[in-house]
């Protein structure tokens, strides 16, 4: 079961956010003060923190930096404010998402459910990469295309990986060539690089002459297009 710490001193909030938490199935401490929270926290582990942001003996941002000096546990934020700068600087702090007061639990209870799903999806993702049915094995360099193995060059797994890791960005080909840069000292130059890039398009992509995922952009370098369908 999931464990939620709730920071909010509204009576009646807290008791609409219980009701509906619990009958999601997730168990619930509730803490009204930032002292009480920050012994909860020292007590017990949670999943997921809501945290108020206008509290009587402080602000849920302190609570949410001395968190983040040990944990990357989820924290919502919940805010009588939609002012922007407020917005920003719970993000920028370590929020992972706000919501403005008033809010429908409904809301609420999507949002917790998100950021729970995501948490689990990056922790499977610390040991294994997976995008466009390419599934790279990080413990064992291991690649699969659509379930089948297939086998790549030190050089060709190095940008694989890179690629995976930044979806959707256009990498020039000088952060492409210094992140490909040799352990040994051999440098791999433009040219190489192309060679690369070649290679695994004939590897990755379904029809290499004409390819969907390692998209070449133009007068800036390559991207890794997600999620072609």
């Amino acid at each position: 079961m999931n464990r939620i710490l709730l920071l909010e001193d509204d009576l009646s909030l807290i008791r609409g956010l219980s009701f509906a938490l619990n009958k999601q199935g997730f168990e619930i401490e509730i803490a009204r003060t930032i002292k009480e929270a920050e012994e909860c926290w020292r007590k017990g582990r949670y999943n997921l923190l809501i945290l108020d942001v206008s509290l009587p003996d402080g602000c849920g941002f302190d609570l949410c930096k001395m968190v983040r000096k040990e944990s990357e546990v989820p924290i919502i934020f919940l805010t009588a404010s939609d002012e922007e700068m407020n917005i920003i600087m719970g993000l920028d702090i370590g929020g992972d998402d706000y919501i403005t007061k008033p809010f429908k639990l409904g809301v609420l209870i999507s949002r917790v459910n998100a950021l729970l799903r995501r948490t689990k999806s990056n922790e499977k993702n610390d040991t294994e990469l997976v995008s466009n049915g390419i599934k790279i094995n990080l413990l064992q360099a291991q690649v699969y295309k659509n379930g089948e193995q297939i086998d790549l060059t030190t050089g060709e797994y190095k940008l694989l990986c890179l690629f995976i890791q930044n979806p959707n960005i256009v990498l020039t080909k000088e952060q492409i060539l210094q992140r490909l840069w040799d352990c040994d000292a051999n440098y791999i130059d433009s040219s190489t690089l192309t060679v690369y890039i070649r290679r695994l398009r004939m590897k990755v992509e379904n029809n290499p002459s004409e390819p969907e995922i390692i998209l070449t952009v133009r007068g800036m370098g390559y991207k890794w297009n997600e999620n072609i369908g």
